[in-house]
């Protein structure tokens, strides 16, 4: 693990908040592992936390099935914080009573805090809004557990030992809606737990330059480096621990975005000073994906032809002994999550089969990682903030934007009409405002008047969404004006397209991507 400091274990029983608790957590500057709540008291003692949380679930305590931890989650004399059905199991398994209520709470309500020498509560209002979401209540608490806080449906809000070494909420302080729910976890970590603030960029770098010195010894690492924001920060913070025993190789499969390879290769090579191969491979990806209009068929081709690309570039590195990942800690957890396991690590941190094909070892510095926590990484290393700040991008790049069959010439509309998206939205100082922002080519034609001319020429759709990691979205309510320029820009200097729409679905029941 990297990180050398106080750590707290999140026992995930299937809520949807779970990698909300570890964000806030790691926040307040202490380190957060998550890990199914049925890990066995070996997996927890590897992690050796210093407190335990357990999550919330769309579970009854007392149903056939119910998720459990191990019964040595509370006797290991670690402080633990139950959130919601957290509350309910610890009330189930010392001996209170859990039953289906009677009057479910969704959304806010309000809290009475009843303990006002409650260290959970120091400094907060006697009265506050919290987020429920629970259709079961506890009904009779735990001998040697007394009442903390309360609301009008849920009369045991908030409930602890004697010394508070267990507390429980019926609520969840990690939701943004919670009013002073950030500073009920503070408490938990310093007031009761007494651990020390001790995560941050900073000695993350430290310690895993040291630790990626250690394990690569004088070996030869190489890396895929796409441009993207997690392949940059891997590539740069390994590039610190080795030097030039680091060996980048950046594809061009013809998929990217205007002018981006040879922005990459400048910022890594020239920069940076970074050892890197460039191939030029774009014939190759296109050809072989001519006739394809299926999106699974596309993103298939691509990620074949990559292995295919990487493993014949590889081969000038016979020496490699390892190969650098930018996985990132929400794959990591999908893959994990009790909820089922994922098939798959999402395709654009996957390389397929080329460590098992290439005999190579996996370097993932960025596992342990959200993606804000890769770019504040990313900026302690000094990489360029437009580097840092740049939306989410595809693996399989605009292939899945080209709605329909690809070619060069769709391609090059495609890229026209996004740079001016982009660079509009840079230059309104919108960019930042939006998680993804993008232009997707439609497979149709519409009539248009260009002149005195009739035309019958594409559309563009653009697509701009607001969210936090993606799992959910907003479109994004651009102003009209800016809309409106944006559209005239993109009819006016893009031969080929007349016609330009914004897409207004939301994620659900859309997805952020097309295809």
């Amino acid at each position: 693990m990297a990180h050398s400091g106080d750590s707290v274990l999140i026992l995930d029983f299937g809520s949807q908040y779970t990698q909300l608790i570890a964000r806030r957590v790691r926040e307040l500057g202490v380190y957060a592992e998550i890990l199914p709540c049925n890990a066995t008291s070996e997996e927890i003692a590897a992690v050796n936390p210093r407190a335990i949380i357990l999550s919330g679930s769309p579970f009854s305590v007392y149903a056939e099935g119910a998720p459990r931890c191990v019964p040595e989650v509370f006797t290991m004399g670690k402080p633990i914080l139950g959130l919601c059905y957290g509350l309910q199991l610890i009330a189930h398994e010392m001996g209170g009573e859990v039953a289906k209520s009677a009057h479910r709470e969704y959304g806010r309500a309000e809290i009475s805090i009843e303990d006002k020498r409650s260290r959970l509560f120091k400094d907060i209002p006697d009265n506050s809004t919290v987020w429920m979401s629970h259709g079961d209540k506890l009904n009779k608490i735990p001998t040697g557990f007394h009442v903390t806080a309360r609301s009008v449906n849920a009369p045991f809000a908030g409930i602890a030992n004697a010394d508070e070494s267990i507390v429980a909420l019926q609520f969840h302080p990690e939701v943004a809606h919670t009013e002073f729910g950030t500073k009920i976890l503070s408490n938990f970590l310093f007031e009761i737990a007494h651990l020390k603030a001790t995560w941050n960029p900073a000695d993350f770098i430290e310690f895993t330059v040291a630790e990626i010195k250690q394990r690569v010894g004088d070996a030869t690492v190489i890396c895929a480096l796409s441009g993207g924001v997690d392949s940059a920060v891997a590539a740069v913070l390994v590039h610190r621990a080795i030097g030039k025993q680091l060996k980048c190789i950046h594809v061009d499969n013809g998929l990217m975005r205007r002018d981006e390879s040879a922005e990459v290769v400048h910022t890594f090579r020239d920069h940076f000073g970074i050892d890197l191969d460039f191939r030029d491979a774009s014939d190759l990806f296109l050809d072989r994906l001519a006739g394809i209009s299926e999106p699974e068929e596309k993103r298939k081709i691509i990620g074949k032809a990559f292995i295919d690309v990487l493993a014949e570039e590889a081969t000038k590195f016979r020496d490699a002994k390892f190969l650098v990942q930018g996985t990132i800690y929400p794959d990591v957890i999908e893959s994990l999550s009790f909820k089922g396991p994922s098939a798959t690590i999402k395709s654009h941190h996957n390389v397929g089969g080329l460590p098992e094909k290439m005999d190579l070892k996996l370097i993932e510095p960025l596992r342990e990682l959200f993606k804000d926590e890769v770019r504040n990484v990313g900026r302690a290393l000094g990489i360029p903030e437009h580097f840092i700040d740049r939306h989410p991008f595809p693996g399989p790049g605009l292939a899945i934007r080209v709605i329909g069959e690809i070619t060069r010439e769709k391609l090059e509309l495609l890229r026209s009409a996004d740079a001016i998206f982009i660079e509009e939205l840079r230059a309104q100082n919108l960019y930042a405002s939006t998680w993804q922002a993008f232009a997707v080519l439609l497979p149709v034609q519409t009539v248009g008047v260009m002149g005195d001319e009739r035309t019958y020429e594409k559309v563009v759709a653009l697509r701009a969404v607001t969210s936090v990691d993606g799992m959910t979205a907003d479109w994004a309510h651009l102003p009209h004006e800016f809309l409106a320029h944006v559209a005239n820009r993109i009819a006016n200097e893009v031969r080929g397209l007349s016609r330009v729409v914004y897409d207004i679905s939301s994620k659900p029941p859309a997805t952020i991507e097309w295809e």
